[in-house]
């Protein structure tokens, strides 16, 4: 099979076409004849040597979330059959003709999506319902903030936290076309160029942030009594000073977690979760993914450019023919 490779560490260049051996699947797994693959955040910085894969996972080889038609089936696989669409969360491999995924965590495809809208899905949906729904626990009627509205994540945290009843929802963003774009989707929207949503944000019930870096203490402020603030990354920086008092008498949740190392059966309940829970918003049309731009297989450098540019609004994707 043909798989995009990272030749070495260093600048999107570095990524390359090679022949690699199709994976061979154990009796609980299945493999995908991958038709599209995202790209994310977290492959920028394995591409450049910032981040370790987990033990056991191919580490060349980038792509944490694929859509395509399964190709075979373990021994013990009950629940699918070759030929079926679906999309699925891995730990790497992605950007390749084939990869192999568990059995236990792959969702069908929806027929109202595409395979490039399918796999726009797991990496920003796991996340943003591990962390916002069950981590901090959000509730309707209550109020939400998310850093980075126009990223992969930003654009499902707000069209999730609207669709479950959020009161009112702040982010921010690089510019004003990106918050024109978080307004149409219904959120208030901060342009940190021009302004500092200290001014503008309170009373906030849970915040998502991959940010860190000095807008920690912000959010502490920002957030309401008994509030949520959970860390997903921190581009501007991991150490922080915190006010423990204010943590104490506004009684304060800090959280956090990474997906990627997460344990097999961690994963099969979130994916029970959203096939209960997320699947029919999409399949009634109510979340609707949003794709920035599609690359061919081959042009996964200047989908990683484009990705570092910050320019985007919504998922980079791969596909393949």
């Amino acid at each position: 099979m043909k798989a995009v490779v990272i030749s070495e560490f260093g600048a999107p260049s570095v990524l390359k076409i090679e022949e690699r051996a199709i994976p061979n699947i154990d009796d609980n797994e299945v493999l995908i004849k991958v038709k599209a693959a995202g790209i994310n955040r977290l492959d920028v910085a394995q591409r450049k040597g910032n981040y370790p894969v987990p033990d056991g996972v191919v580490a060349d080889i980038l792509g944490l979330e694929v859509a395509g038609t399964i190709e075979k089936i373990g021994t013990n696989v009950t629940e699918w059959k070759v030929g079926d669409d679906v999309f699925a969360l891995i730990s790497g491999g992605g950007y390749a003709e084939y990869v192999n995924a568990p059995a236990s965590i792959c969702i069908r495809k929806p027929e109202n999506l595409s395979y490039v809208e399918a796999a726009s899905l797991p990496e920003t949906v796991y996340t943003v319902w591990s962390n916002v729904f069950d981590r901090c626990r959000f509730q309707s009627g209550e109020t939400f903030m998310v850093h980075g509205g126009t990223s992969g994540i930003g654009i499902t945290a707000i069209q999730l936290a609207k669709l479950f009843g959020a009161q009112k929802i702040y982010t921010t963003v690089g510019s004003d076309d990106k918050k024109a774009f978080c307004e149409s989707l219904g959120a208030t929207a901060i342009n940190y160029e021009t302004d500092d949503f200290a001014d503008h944000v309170k009373d906030v019930d849970v915040i998502l942030d991959i940010i860190g870096g000095e807008y920690f203490g912000k959010n502490i402020n920002a957030l309401n009594t008994d509030g949520r603030l959970v860390y997903i990354n921190a581009a501007k920086g991991f150490k922080v000073e915190c006010n423990l008092l204010k943590i104490m008498t506004k009684r304060l949740t800090l959280t956090g977690s990474t997906l990627r190392s997460r344990e097999l059966p961690f994963k099969e309940a979130l994916t029970r979760a959203l096939k209960e829970k997320f699947l029919p918003l999409v399949e009634n049309g109510s979340f609707k993914p949003v794709i920035h731009a599609t690359f061919p297989l081959y042009e996964a450098d200047q989908a990683h450019e484009l990705m570092e540019s910050s320019t985007h609004i919504g998922k980079i994707m791969l596909k393949l023919d």
